[in-house]
């Protein structure tokens, strides 16, 4: 299949951040993962796709059930940090760089398909969700773990706060429309999506993730490495090396006191997790 431009400069823009999203972002988002596929009933043996995979925080926990897994990934980058993460553990995961939109797989090949912070991203995303839905067994399922109301993401509300330290009148991304990482921030818009894709029995659950921190500088990296689009929009205002120290200190003031007398400050945001039978 031919990559359009725009996908293909997608792809690299992950391929440059891979090292730092499988250092920083993977390892918190495990326990999401597992949360995910304890919610759609994985079992040993079960045959697992997991779309646009990153380095693994879906898969990982997948194989270490005993799942026979299949991730998927634009960025042969990421794939490589995830087989690495497999490798140390022992864990067999087979991996192949592929686009999400147009899934080079057999309908009906998979006992689950899901996506963690994957399909939500993409551009056409309802086709996303409908090539999972096609690849999927009879009976089968679908998960979609995405990120929920913006203004209750807490890690987002710590970096607004901080880069207003230097540029007063930043809000952060506009939301209306709201960009790609958003636009299943709406439960009913990702159960709509998912009941138009053919699933049945549709439920979508807004639950809290937890992610913890232990000062300024792992926030700001686990956030600047969470998704091209922000160093994107950090870009856009023309930050100075000493502005974006001036805002890692005071995400460093702002995680110290969110910790208070403990070793790490926890911020919560809200996940929709969206679970369907085909």
């Amino acid at each position: 299949m031919t990559m359009t431009s725009e996908r293909y400069e997608t792809r690299i823009a992950w391929d440059r951040v891979a090292a730092g999203y499988d250092r920083t972002n993977t390892p918190s988002q495990m326990r999401l993962g597992e949360e995910g596929l304890r919610r759609v009933g994985l079992r040993a043996g079960m045959r697992v796709l997991d779309v646009a995979s990153g380095s693994g925080a879906l898969s990982i926990p997948a194989a270490r059930l005993g799942a026979q897994v299949l991730a998927v990934d634009a960025s042969q980058i990421m794939l490589e940090h995830l087989s690495a993460r497999a490798g140390k553990e022992g864990l067999t995961i087979e991996t192949c760089v592929m686009d999400g939109h147009t899934l080079e797989l057999d309908n009906n090949s998979f006992d689950v398909a899901a996506s963690q912070f994957g399909v939500m991203l993409f551009d056409d995303m309802p086709r996303g969700i409908s090539e999972m839905v096609r690849v999927t067994t009879a009976g089968g399922r679908v998960l979609m773990n995405v990120y929920g109301d913006p203004r209750k993401i807490e890690f987002l509300g710590f970096l607004i706060g901080a880069v207003q330290t230097v540029r007063p009148n930043f809000n952060g991304p506009s939301i209306d429309p709201p960009p790609l990482p958003f636009q299943l921030k709406d439960p009913q818009r990702l159960r709509d999506e998912l009941v138009s894709a053919g699933l049945r029995d549709v439920t979508v659950e807004t639950i809290l993730e937890t992610s913890e921190f232990r000062t300024g500088k792992d926030l700001w990296e686990w956030i600047v490495y969470s998704n091209p689009i922000v160093e994107m929009l950090l870009g856009s205002l023309g930050l100075t090396e000493d502005e974006r120290g001036m805002i890692q200190l005071t995400l460093n003031h702002m995680v110290r006191e969110r910790a208070g007398g403990s070793d790490v400050a926890k911020l919560t945001n809200p996940i929709n997790v969206g679970i369907g039978t085909k």
